[in-house]
């Protein structure tokens, strides 16, 4: 009997799953900041940065369908000793919890914009929702979650589009701001944020293990070049909607927030969107950046279970995983004064944990050992190892910002 030709559809989705950390509330605080600071000038670095996204959620996706293991797993088992594991482990917890605190902090904002809620009230809703969304890893199970997050997803694209329709952008300026230009220590400051919170570690990490969770072991029947292709789509689906609505949030920023004096939060936005956009709009932003902030709990939740597991080789119940990186989200939600800035902040801390997942994930998918005839080609390696030393380099000229007292 011959095989039946499998329906395209069905395979697409992990993409979407990860890209929930393009559209966390990160970017949201990030690209509102760029777009109220400098208007359009930024709009060339999101799209540089999921460009570059693009190739690096492939790898990952590539790695976990070809070897039927997660990035965690497979370099928990190059690792020579237990003290290198461990210490590759707090690197990534650490970038774990800076994740957290982005996604939980989104969630509260938003419950308190919505319900007047303490922002710690909002956090430990934020946190209790997301376990509830997690499901086993199980074929079913899988699918389930992915349901559920790309619905979440699709209310957070509506919801960050939406003002948009009520104020539209200027063509002329829009196209100025394509154009790759960084004109202060500041605007350098959020560039880096935007490919912190674009390529984003735990995406690579999560990515690997989404697509093995699917497809692994050849749980589908489906031959491996088939998969690949399928990928290639889901991928590029998934980063075109990420950087559409990326843009969305950047335009909305410079059309009703640029030179407004004194703009520090995501509550002073949603009060101006408010006045400028109508309650209805207002209400809408609010609840896409809820469902942004638990879609993005969820997988963060989802990779830091796979990181532990793979690098420490034990299995943890999950509220003990999430709360080791949930812990440091709530005291900042207790005692933080500018929980926007906060927001910022923990995009950036994320790019520089960005190498310590790009590296390696290059170095295995350009090995044949690991690979077989779907090693990476020698252009792909080239482009993949530009995009990182591209990223490091800007991580390391922040730094050195940072150390001068320039920023």
């Amino acid at each position: 009997m011959p095989r039946l030709k499998p329906n395209p559809l069905r395979l697409l989705g992990p993409a979407m799953m990860a890209g929930v950390a393009y559209l966390d509330p990160g970017n949201v605080a990030t690209n509102l900041t760029a777009g109220s600071s400098f208007g359009y000038q930024l709009l060339w670095v999101i799209i540089a940065a999921n460009v570059a996204a693009s190739l690096v959620q492939y790898l990952s996706a590539k790695l976990g369908i070809v070897t039927g293991k997660s990035l965690p797993v497979l370099l928990g088992e190059r690792f020579k000793s237990r003290g290198a594991r461990l210490a590759f482990w707090v690197q990534a917890e650490l970038v774990a919890m800076a994740t957290d605190l982005a996604e939980v902090l989104g969630g509260a904002l938003a419950l308190q914009l919505l319900f007047n809620l303490p922002l710690f009230v909002g956090g430990v809703i934020t946190s209790t929702i997301a376990l509830i969304i997690v499901r086993p890893k199980s074929q079913q199970g899988m699918l389930s979650f992915q349901t559920i997050i790309i619905f979440l997803v699709a209310t957070t694209c509506v919801g960050f589009v939406a003002g948009l329709f009520i104020n539209a952008p200027d063509g002329n300026k829009f196209l100025g701001g394509l154009v790759p230009q960084i004109t202060s220590s500041h605007a350098l400051l959020i560039a880096v944020g935007i490919f912190g919170a674009t390529i984003m570690p735990h995406a690579i990490y999560s990515h690997s293990a989404l697509t093995r969770d699917r497809f692994g072991s050849n749980k589908t029947k489906t031959p491996t070049k088939t998969l690949l292709t399928a990928t290639r789509w889901d991928v590029g689906i998934a980063m075109a909607v990420a950087g559409a609505v990326n843009l969305a949030i950047l335009l909305v920023g410079a059309i009703n927030l640029f030179g407004v004096s004194h703009l520090n939060t995501i509550n002073e936005a949603y009060g101006i969107f408010i006045n400028t956009l109508g309650p209805a709009i207002a209400v809408t932003f609010a609840v896409g950046l809820l469902a942004s902030g638990l879609a993005s709990t969820a997988i963060g939740g989802y990779a830091g279970g796979e990181i532990i597991e793979g690098l420490i080789r034990v299995k943890i119940n999950p509220v003990v995983s999430r709360a080791i990186s949930l812990a440091p989200s709530l005291v900042v939600l207790a005692f933080a004064n500018d929980a926007s800035w906060a927001l910022v902040m923990s995009q950036v801390i994320l790019s520089f944990g960005i190498p310590f997942a790009l590296f390696p994930l290059i170095q295995l998918t350009s090995k044949a050992s690991v690979m077989g005839e779907f090693k990476n080609h020698i252009s792909t390696r080239v482009l993949a190892t530009i995009i990182a030393v591209v990223v490091t380099a800007l991580n390391l000229v922040f730094l050195a910002l940072i150390i001068s007292g320039r920023v």
